[in-house]
């Protein structure tokens, strides 16, 4: 269901709140707003099928956008604000973009990934003005704020982290779905996590992302309001809670490591009474920052587990997170298959790559047909490339990505465990765990640590943290030497890019890492 759908019977309700600048948006604007822009790009010459791509950080007109190519049977493709001009300027081309639209504080990316990009139609800015843009209000004023007349479902085109190889976009089929007919996502929401027309929805992360954005659609859809931050603060975030009396929310693990950072007095100061479900995702989420939070939030916390690609999915609420600490859940969609190094299906408990048969919708990347087939067995099942085991009762325990296993004297390493155990001590803000050349094992251990104040002396902390882990962690999950970072690259989904931490010490040798 489009969040236009509800500006018929509630148009003057507050769809969004955009937190920083306090401007809300009613279903009513949302409505008569993403008309506008769905005229415009009919206008240039926008069809059925075509793409779109947005540069931007979070903003009402980046909201505004979205909705527009929702209703207007088009692929929106939303670009990561962290990427480099070429980077930007592949997404845009790759999906072969006809309007591009970019924020005025990513004018220098933008500027240059679309000069280097072919057949854009329209440039467009939000929120001021960008050299070779058209600003978006001048663009749409007089335009109808009635709907096209070929209104039809559009979907994101979302790309890939990147963490390991160049970020791939994952393309799902256009359906004839009505704009007012409910989908299965709205409705596992409210299955779920009991999301309706009172859900009051914090949105902390970047709406680029595919659970940020693909939640805050469901929610307006659903006729509830979202706050959105433009930036996650973990003061601002209880703060937001308490004001605007949200009953669910959305995080991803470093935030939750951030959250309990804070001063006890901080914490506990906040009225955090209205708040009914906190739900995360998007990456692990280390064993005892999830039982503080349930300690602290009570027994509220709802993890999911899945990716963009949507092959597959698993759920848990936090009584059975915490009689299967650790477990992702059981599935909610798809059946689960774990499958050995000789592709033969493993029995319960032992550790394998994870696939689901039965899953969600067929998709492929992009202009990449290899890359779809790498990932799908004969027989239909698909993976999103994790490894990990299932119990006797059917829960999913995850271990690690594939592609981050480190073989050390023919030992296989996964380091999760590890960074886990690395982001809980007091001096570290944040931590990756890699294999780096080593002459006569071929890999060894290291960690990259982001202290949590320079002050410290980079010897003394490196050897207290090897000894920190080797208090916890058998000593072949401990890193061998510890190096130091202004700041580990790890996106605000919560993903660690160790391609970019890899490529520094891998530089000029023969890896065999991705």
């Amino acid at each position: 269901m489009h969040p236009a759908v509800r500006a018929r019977t509630e148009p003057e309700k507050t769809a969004f709140t955009m937190a920083g600048s306090g401007r809300a948006v009613t279903f009513r604007e949302l409505d008569e707003r993403s008309n506008q822009i769905a005229h415009l790009l009919r206008g240039i010459g926008l069809r059925r099928g075509d793409r779109i791509s947005l540069l931007g950080e979070n903003s009402a007109e980046f909201v505004l956008v979205c909705c527009a190519a929702a209703r207007a049977g088009l692929y929106y493709a939303p670009i990561g604000t962290s990427l480099t001009p070429g980077e930007i300027g592949h997404i845009v081309t790759d999906s072969e973009a006809r309007a591009m639209f970019a924020g005025v504080a990513m004018a220098d990316k933008a500027r240059e990934a679309a000069g280097a990009a072919v057949g854009l139609a329209g440039r467009y800015s939000l929120g001021g003005e960008i050299a070779g843009f058209e600003k978006l209000d001048d663009a749409v004023a007089g335009l109808p704020t009635t709907p096209i007349a070929d209104e039809s479902e559009g979907l994101d085109l979302l790309y890939s982290s990147g963490t390991t190889g160049r970020p791939k976009g994952i393309l799902r089929p256009l359906t004839d779905r009505p704009l007012d007919a409910p989908d299965a996502s709205t409705q596992a929401y409210a299955s779920l996590w009991g999301m309706g027309d009172d859900t009051v929805y914090l949105s902390p992360a970047p709406l680029y992302h595919a659970a940020p954005l693909r939640f805050l659609m469901g929610v307006m859809a659903q006729g509830g309001s979202a706050v959105i931050m433009e930036h996650f603060d973990a003061e601002s975030a209880l703060g937001l809670i308490e004001r605007h009396r949200v009953t669910h929310s959305q995080w991803v693990p470093t935030m939750f490591v951030r959250l309990l950072k804070l001063p006890e007095a901080m914490r506990r100061r906040f009225d955090l009474g209205s708040h009914k479900a906190a739900i995360h995702g998007a990456a692990p989420c280390p064993i005892s920052v999830k039982r503080e939070m349930i300690a602290w939030w009570g027994p509220i916390l709802f993890e999911y587990y899945g990716g963009t690609e949507a092959i597959g999915s698993c759920a848990i609420n936090s009584d059975e997170w915490l009689r299967h600490q650790g477990s992702v859940g059981r599935p909610m969609v798809g059946k689960i298959h774990l499958v050995g190094t000789d592709g033969a299906e493993l029995p319960a408990g032992e550790e394998g790559l994870v696939y689901f048969s039965d899953g969600g919708p067929r998709f492929e990347y992009l202009n990449d047909e290899a890359k779809t087939r790498e990932i799908e067995q004969a027989d239909g099942w698909r993976t999103f490339g994790d490894v990990g085991r299932v119990d006797a009762e059917g829960y999913l325990y995850l271990t690690d990505r594939a592609s981050n296993l480190i073989i050390s004297g023919g030992v296989n390493i996964y380091p999760q465990e590890t960074e886990n155990l690395l982001v809980t001590h007091p001096k570290v803000a944040e931590a990756a765990v890699i294999g780096v050349p080593n002459e006569e094992f071929g890999e060894e251990v290291r960690a990259v640590v982001q202290p949590a104040s320079w002050d410290t002396p980079t010897h003394e902390l490196a050897a207290e943290l090897i000894a920190y882990c080797r208090q916890h962690l058998s000593p072949i999950k401990c890193p061998r030497a510890i190096d130091f970072d202004p700041a580990v690259p790890r996106g605000e989904n919560g993903k660690l890019y160790k391609r970019r931490l890899r490529d520094r010490y891998w530089a000029g040798r023969s890896s065999r890492l991705v």
